[in-house]
């Protein structure tokens, strides 16, 4: 299985400005095949970048859509929106959009649904709080968020569908998990592909995301269970991007 290394801009980055920084990440990795890198840019850059990314082996991300095909959602962006503008992946879950926007498993379930059914491949965010770690309920969080975005889903296969741990104590703070609690983190979630996928869980890519920077993603790439990352800031800077793939890579 190839490393996977998604890079989410959140709300930076002009078109402008997201056109050179892609530009020169291309330029400098020179379609390396031996990873899948995924730029997840704003709405209003999709486009442009699917452009720039044509005949190249870099992939193309959303950060969310709707759950509904069409209709009177306001500011909202579908499946079929994000399909015509050549994106192949989508991130649902993040903890970003569950704190400051209200989503809940039963609202991300919805669209982890519309996104298969509409032929993307979501990547879907689970983790835990501080607190919950603390009380030592992580399994516990970890269980119910996978089981109530795909329990009686139809047509999810291994092959389309990608999972990120992101502790959400560790997102932007600078803290990183260590070893021992992402090896248990994800062999938990590993568990849970396995119930709901058989002997083929062990395919579906699981990745690490949780302030991974250029200076400790040559470690977390080493431990068991890690597929790749789910990047925020250091995806915002081509020195920490690059280096981050190449350290995956070699």
């Amino acid at each position: 299985m190839k490393p996977i290394i998604a890079g989410n801009w959140k709300m930076n980055k002009t078109i402008d400005e997201g056109l050179s920084f892609v530009n020169e990440v291309k330029n400098r990795i020179l379609d390396k095949n031996d990873a899948k890198v995924i730029f997840c840019p704003p709405f209003t850059s999709l486009f442009s970048i699917a452009r720039l990314l044509d005949n190249s082996t870099f992939c193309l991300g959303a950060q969310n859509v709707h759950s509904e095909i069409e209709g009177a959602y306001t500011g909202e962006i579908s499946v079929q929106m994000l399909k015509s503008a050549d994106v192949e992946y989508v991130i649902l879950g993040h903890s970003e959009r569950r704190k400051y926007f209200g989503e809940t498993d039963k609202f991300i379930k919805r669209k982890i649904d519309a996104v298969l059914k509409g032929g993307l491949k979501p990547i879907v965010c689970v983790g835990e709080t501080l607190d919950e770690r603390n009380s030592g309920q992580t399994k516990e969080v970890l269980k119910k968020q996978i089981e109530n975005g795909f329990n009686n889903l139809e047509g999810i296969s291994r092959e389309n569908l990608i999972l990120a741990y992101e502790p959400i104590w560790a997102i932007g703070t600078g803290k990183t998990a260590n070893e021992s609690q992402i090896t248990k983190a994800h062999n938990s979630i590993r568990r849970i592909m396995h119930s709901i996928f058989g002997e083929n869980g062990h395919k579906v890519p699981i990745l690490y995301g949780g302030s991974v920077n250029m200076d400790n993603a040559g470690s977390l790439i080493n431990i068991d269970g890690v597929d790749g990352f789910l990047i925020g800031g250091a995806s915002l800077n081509v020195e920490n991007f690059c280096k981050i793939i190449e350290l995956v890579t070699d």
